[in-house]
């Protein structure tokens, strides 16, 4: 027994592969921003390490963190992955990050403006019109109307991901109902309670400020903005996969949760939300529903998840909705290609974070060079989310590739292609001993009258050895993210 305790973390035999650790370089040697932590965990031994971890998954439970995964036509409620071991970032790299996120989302506000609008990057030659008309998010109800300060996209989830080079590149941008933010915070909680004494000795920035930061921004869209403003969070309902999201940021915000039934659109155009005492005009809606379901007047017809005559109050300017209706048409992996060029037209600048280089199918010559390289390409539909409906090229069988080739030829504006990234790697708890895997990161931006971009975000990690597939839903888990002066 007194030998097991003696059994110390040894950097030096951590093996992260040939790829890039965030955590440990050559040598074993950590990098600056992790050298607090890994001393802290290399004073830990074996059954220490299992231990703290256990005891975050114990809280997990006692908390009812949680995640729901749609299987075979049910509802699976299922405890929060989380591993202990947090992926650190240097404060002096993360201030290029921020300026790029920041940068990025002010070029999307432009073009969604613009699409809407218009259309000045089509009759300038630097953007496809048959993308727009192709897009299954293009809403023509949209056209004309004018958020408030231009923002059409308040919240964004950026997915970032480092290659071995020590790259980082932006993988995709979440516009439309961006999720996680809940878990990010819940992250750090959890950290806390595991590591108490790593927060009082170094110097990490805080993120517990993001609900306050997230009422001040939806505040800032109020049509009455000399008044203590009404804000709601709208939700599909218990049933939905992000309802403990929805639920927590209301908590945390003091707004109130309403689903559709909840709210009724009055003759002065005016929403107004349903309580005991009669009706309350609601300023602000941050919805978490889909904009093809938010209004049946307008969009689909049979939805019982919106508002009758929400978008006529909102074109009206008597109400501000968040994310805008509308905020798709860029949420698009086609469109991704062209954000570098957004920044150039409508900003003058060069991107601060690039791309993963991309091919469009519908392209023909780059279509029939994505089927001749299908074994060495990750192939992505435009517009699914959580990893569902791609190929990875590397991992797949002949008999997969064909059947997916067959898929992508049948629609190809459906779908691009990438090379694979080698994901970077943080080291994660299997069972008493430390493995290497892969992660991404999704910082979350906020712009309304002012942007706001967390420190750090949510790291997602592949819990599987080897797989660079991080979604929860799919067998990821989470790891707090810490931005290190």
């Amino acid at each position: 027994m007194d030998d097991i305790q003696n059994i110390h973390i040894d950097w030096r035999g951590y093996d992260p592969g040939d790829g890039y650790d965030e955590l440990i370089g050559p040598g074993g040697e950590p990098r600056r921003s992790a050298a607090g932590l890994a001393a802290r965990l290399g004073a830990l031994n074996p059954a220490e390490l299992a231990a703290r971890q256990q005891a975050a998954e114990n809280a997990i439970l006692e908390l009812g963190i949680s995640f729901t995964v749609y299987s075979e036509g049910e509802n699976i409620d299922r405890a929060w992955p989380f591993d202990i071991v947090p992926r650190t970032l240097d404060r002096e790299e993360w201030a290029t990050v921020e300026a790029g996120l920041k940068q990025r989302l002010r070029a999307l506000n432009l073009f969604i403006g613009d699409v809407y609008g218009d259309q000045k990057i089509v009759a300038d030659g630097r953007f496809p019109k048959a993308l727009i008309e192709s897009s299954k998010s293009y809403l023509p109800a949209c056209a004309g109307a004018k958020p408030p300060h231009g923002a059409w996209a308040n919240i964004c989830g950026t997915d970032l991901v480092r290659d071995a080079d020590g790259t980082i590149y932006v993988l995709e941008d979440n516009l439309r109902v961006p999720s996680g933010v809940s878990y990010m915070l819940e992250n750090r909680s959890l950290t806390k309670h595991v590591f108490p004494e790593l927060f009082a000795n170094l110097d990490i920035r805080p993120v517990d400020d993001y609900p306050a930061e997230l009422f001040n921004m939806l505040a800032s869209l109020s049509p009455r903005p000399g008044d203590d403003p009404e804000v709601v969070v709208l939700t599909p309902g218990i049933y939905n996969s992000a309802y403990f999201e929805h639920a927590y940021l209301a908590r945390c915000m003091g707004a109130e949760l309403v689903e559709g039934g909840d709210l009724v659109v009055g003759d002065d155009d005016c929403v107004y939300m349903r309580n005991i005492d009669g009706l309350a005009r609601v300023d602000v809606i941050y919805t978490r529903v889909s904009a093809e379901w938010l209004d049946p007047e307008v969009f689909e017809p049979e939805s019982l998840l919106g508002v009758p005559g929400v978008i006529r109050s909102w074109r009206a300017g008597k109400v501000a909705i968040a994310n805008a209706p509308g905020t798709g048409v860029a949420d698009d992996k086609v469109v991704y290609k062209y954000v570098p060029d957004m920044i150039r037209y409508y900003l003058g600048e060069e991107a601060i974070l690039p791309n993963v280089p991309t091919r469009e199918c519908e392209n023909r010559e780059e279509l029939a060079w994505v089927l001749d390289n299908l074994e060495s390409l990750v192939v992505k539909p435009a517009n699914e989310s959580g990893g569902y409906g791609m190929l990875v090229g590397p991992q797949s069988t002949a008999k997969e590739r064909a059947r997916f080739a067959k898929v992508v030829a049948r629609n190809p504006r459906n779908y691009v292609a990438q090379p694979v990234v080698r994901l970077s790697t943080v080291p994660t708890v299997i069972g008493e001993e430390l493995g290497a895997r892969h992660v991404d990161l999704r910082p979350f931006i906020l712009q309304g009258a002012d942007m706001y971009v967390t420190p750090g975000g949510l790291t997602r990690v592949a819990l599987r050895e080897g797989s660079l597939v991080v979604n929860s839903s799919q067998g990821g888990g989470s790891k707090d993210t810490w931005v290190v002066g």
